[in-house]
């Protein structure tokens, strides 16, 4: 458990969807804390002294205890502060939401930015590509409000800032419809879902101006 008194720091970014989810889980679980904003690229003295494995965001800093990786910190503040529970108690459910949290950090992000940029095999095959890994997902959710059911979790929270509030505005930028609601009307319904969530809103980046940053960075990404 928690102690009363506590010093909580994020250093974080933006637009990365990895510090942004655990925004959402601070605030979900109600600690306050501080949150440092980098401005990455550049890495500022103390990121590389907080994480010098990975130089990365995030870093979440509890008291004297320093923890990086985003899927990391989560499981941390679940189990530091007990209430609002965002893993299943059910061991089964845990592992399986890790699992699909891992498939969207690796394959779906994979999948579905560079290739789409700069598609070997053509647009369309890009395209369908990335569709059938979203698919899987679209089975997952389909007959529910959310991934970890009645309420937001560990694997909204995860796929949540990456597909619907990182990726989604990327394929926007290119003029690509990616997950219309005729293809996946569960998807469809859960990001609605997530966008009546008040801390959800809270933590996703203003639309304009991320949609500026992405064309620059899928601009400079055509051109490297």
């Amino acid at each position: 458990m928690a102690k009363k008194e506590e010093c909580v720091k994020l250093l974080g970014f933006w637009i990365s969807p990895f510090s942004r989810r655990v925004e959402m889980a601070l605030k979900l679980k109600g600690v306050p804390y501080e949150y440092l904003e980098e401005d990455l690229p550049k890495k500022t003295p103390l990121l590389l002294e907080l994480n010098p494995v990975h130089k990365k965001v995030p870093v979440l800093v509890h008291n004297d205890k320093i923890l990086s990786e985003s899927h990391v910190i989560l499981e941390y503040i679940d189990q530091t502060w007990s209430n609002n529970p965002i893993l299943p108690q059910d061991p089964y459910e845990k592992a399986m939401a890790r699992f699909w949290a891992k498939f969207v950090d690796e394959q779906i992000l994979a999948a579905g930015f560079m290739p789409l940029i700069k598609p070997k095999k053509g647009i369309e095959v890009a395209i369908e590509e990335t569709r059938e890994l979203i698919m899987f997902l679209e089975k997952e959710v389909t007959g529910k409000d959310f991934f970890g059911g009645e309420t937001i979790g560990f694997l909204d929270m995860v796929a949540g800032t990456m597909i619907p509030f990182c990726l989604v505005r990327a394929w926007e930028c290119m003029g690509i419809d990616m997950i219309s609601e005729e293809k996946f009307p569960g998807l469809s319904r859960w990001i609605k879902k997530l966008n009546e969530v008040e801390i959800v809103r809270e933590c996703i980046p203003p639309k304009e101006k991320h949609i500026e940053r992405m064309n620059k960075i899928i601009e400079k990404s055509k051109s490297s």
